[in-house]
């Protein structure tokens, strides 16, 4: 008897950072819309290159060459690829400085409001009583404050500017972070490896630190990722109803909101569909990944049998 007949196949063990990449891969539409935001991501860093290898300033208006004799736009040609704005603005050079501001926007303001949300959200649930009484009934407060009535009555009085944009998404974003967070350590803090820390003499602020927060790595991440999108899109109605980026600096929104005035979409209809398939796409990726990464970070999802070398598929 052949010694490969009775060698049993080789166990491999693998890591649990493994086996949550290898589930991400095997889902092939996590892995386009992580490719699509790898490329986007790009697109805005290069957006200085971009404007260097056309020529065209994203605020430089092309009188002569980027406007009809009638003073229409001008459509995709050689000069301007994806054509020009009512102003003769290159929209292809707006566009990848336009994916700055919502990437900036969208990082920064969901870093911070899932950075609120954690630490108001373990308050809550690990110390209980009126502690968690109050931050409930405030996070309650605040999601019932309407969002566009809010950020009227600022912009009234600060005027729109990147800063106050980034301020009103935190303020409205934090609490769906928070009420999961408060509900998960809520149900942690009863178990025994808490009691343990405990028992042992460590305080409160070491046992959230230490112990809990480890344990609620997967929620964060995915609501983390799961608020990007939200925030671009916040982002973009601040800047449709000109609360946000201050012009002439480019942003979806205002390309949207400016494709908009007087109608001129209907004789110019790239100032639309280009801002709006990005906006869309890149949403779209943001939300997709989000699911895939829920789901290759389930414990409970079902495991990848690997097939031992040799044998039949």
């Amino acid at each position: 008897m052949s010694t490969s007949a009775t060698t049993p196949p080789t166990v491999v063990q693998r890591s649990s950072l493994d086996l949550t990449l290898r589930r991400l891969i095997r889902d092939r539409a996590s892995l386009v819309a992580f490719i699509f935001i790898v490329l986007l991501v790009a697109f805005a860093a290069a957006a200085p290159l971009v404007e260097a290898w056309i020529g065209h300033s994203p605020i430089e208006q092309f009188r002569q060459t980027g406007l009809s004799p009638t003073g229409l736009p001008v459509a995709p040609n050689a000069e301007f690829r994806l054509g020009t704005d009512q102003l003769g603005r290159d929209v292809l050079v707006r566009l990848a400085y336009g994916a700055r501001v919502s990437l900036l926007v969208g990082v920064v303001a969901s870093l911070l409001a899932a950075f609120i949300g954690i630490t108001v959200g373990m308050l809550a649930g690990f110390l209980g009583g009126w502690v968690d009484a109050v931050l409930s009934r405030a996070m309650d407060l605040i999601m019932s404050v309407p969002f566009l009535l809010c950020a009227l009555a600022l912009v009234s009085v600060f005027g729109p500017s990147l800063s106050l944009s980034i301020g009103v998404i935190v303020f409205f974003s934090w609490t769906t972070m928070g009420r999961v967070i408060r509900g998960q350590v809520k149900s942690l803090r009863e178990r025994e490896f808490v009691q343990a820390s405990r028992s042992l003499g460590a305080g409160s602020l070491s046992i959230m630190i230490v112990d809990i927060l480890p344990n609620l790595s997967v929620p964060i991440i995915v609501y983390t990722t799961m608020m990007i999108p939200g925030s671009i899109v916040f982002e973009a109605t601040l800047s449709f109803l000109g609360l946000g980026i201050v012009p002439p600096a480019p942003s979806w929104g205002g390309m949207l909101a400016d494709a908009g005035a007087n109608s001129i979409y209907l004789v110019a209809w790239w100032l639309v569909l280009f801002p709006g398939l990005a906006l869309l796409f890149t949403t779209l990726s943001f939300n997709i990944l989000g699911d895939g990464l829920r789901d290759a970070l389930d414990p409970k999802a079902r495991p990848i049998r690997v097939k031992p070398k040799g044998a039949k598929p």
